[in-house]
């Protein structure tokens, strides 16, 4: 049995709900979904609890916030004692 799925499945909803949080209090959704050509309401399902994005569409909106926000987001995976 190998923990990998477990530990990237929890490490992908802490990250949708991170990400929803952040564009909830600084862009919004309906900005959002003017950018992508995409319903608010789809972008709220895709980064929600059971939301499963596409790896692009998920780049896409990270550099986005990037660009608009002036941050740089960055993830690294490191060992705990």
């Amino acid at each position: 049995m190998t923990v990998f799925p477990d530990v990237f499945t929890e490490m992908a909803v802490l990250l949708k709900a991170v990400l929803r949080d952040y564009i909830n209090a600084t862009i919004g959704f309906e900005e959002l979904s003017q950018v992508f050509d995409k319903s608010s309401k789809s972008l709220m399902r895709m980064f929600g609890p059971k939301g499963n994005p596409l790896v692009s569409n998920l780049f896409a909106v990270i550099h986005y916030l990037q660009e608009q926000e002036g941050i740089h987001l960055e993830f690294k995976a490191r060992k705990v004692a």
